[in-house]
């Protein structure tokens, strides 16, 4: 009796963890067509007891990038289980593959496999990858349409998966625990420098986020008021340099003056109080897009 409960215990857990219903879309779609609402009409249409959320629809167009990292910046605080469709595919119709990732973590992500799962493949970890089989999870009666793989093949398939109709492994045939990835500039510490990557800006404020992590910052032992010495470069060009001191509220320095501070992700950023950094510097983001951080201290 004691073996048939612990057994049923392990059945209904990762039931729990495989499937919980919930699926949150990304795209750069916009909301002003009627595609987003395509797509949620598929995955009700598999089960009403989906529930449905919307990550961005605002991902620039094309912008493989961006959509990498919004994944990166929301997913962990999701629930394990948790389905993500990211449509972000200027190669829909092409050899790219359409694949599904299960990481660590427990999440799925559902998406091409172009670049989009770079940072969340790092992050979460690779638990798993298969390729849709497009022969059994698309939507029926879609075969002669080859431009909108989001609602026909990507919302229909991970309807399947959170509603529990299909099992991961009946999403399609187990790939390399590998995924394309884009390549950046990763936060290391070397002869007292910093270096990273600009890869999203705090868009409503023009504030400059950076990949830095708290851990890899802390090796430069600053104090709070110490004053660091910031490089940013898009590719090889050198784009701005500047000192600035590090604090943990805006109004530590003059309106209109630089500062350094951790943001929400305890990453590394820059900011101008009351001002735009990115529009006065023409600093933007993405993998191309460098910084390097010395102190000013010793």
């Amino acid at each position: 009796m004691r073996h048939f409960s612990l057994i049923a215990l392990v059945c209904i857990s990762f039931s729990a963890f495989a499937q919980n219903k919930i699926i949150v879309f990304q795209t750069d779609f916009g909301t002003k067509d009627g595609a987003v609402a395509e797509m949620k009409g598929v995955a009700i249409g598999v089960s009403p007891a989906l529930q449905l959320f919307d990550l961005t629809h605002e991902i620039p167009a094309y912008n493989i990038w961006e959509a990498a990292y919004r994944l990166q910046q929301t997913a962990p605080y999701w629930p394990a289980g948790t389905v993500f469709v990211s449509v972000v595919d200027p190669g829909v119709g092409s050899a790219r593959k359409s694949v599904v990732l299960k990481t660590k973590s427990g999440h799925f992500f559902v998406t091409p496999d172009n670049g989009t799962l770079t940072l969340v493949a790092k992050k979460l970890g690779i638990a798993a990858i298969r390729q849709i089989d497009e022969s059994r999870n698309r939507r029926q009666h879609s075969a002669e349409s080859y431009t909108f793989h989001g609602r026909d093949v990507y919302a229909y398939t991970a309807a399947r998966l959170a509603s529990g109709t299909i099992t991961f492994e009946q999403v399609g045939p187990q790939l390399p625990d590998s995924v394309v990835r884009i390549p950046f500039q990763e936060p290391v510490y070397s002869n007292h420098i910093i270096s990273g990557n600009i890869p999203v800006l705090d868009i409503q404020y023009g504030n400059i986020w950076t990949n830095i992590d708290g851990a890899t910052f802390n090796q430069l032992k600053l104090q709070t008021g110490d004053t660091l010495h910031v490089k940013i470069f898009h590719g090889d060009t050198l784009v701005y340099t500047g000192d600035m001191p590090y604090v943990t509220t805006f109004s530590a320095v003059p309106d209109g003056a630089p500062l350094a501070y951790l943001n929400s992700l305890l990453n590394v950023s820059f900011a101008l109080n009351m001002e735009n950094f990115s529009i006065r510097y023409r600093i933007y983001s993405g993998p191309d897009w460098k910084v390097e951080i010395s102190s000013k201290n010793g």
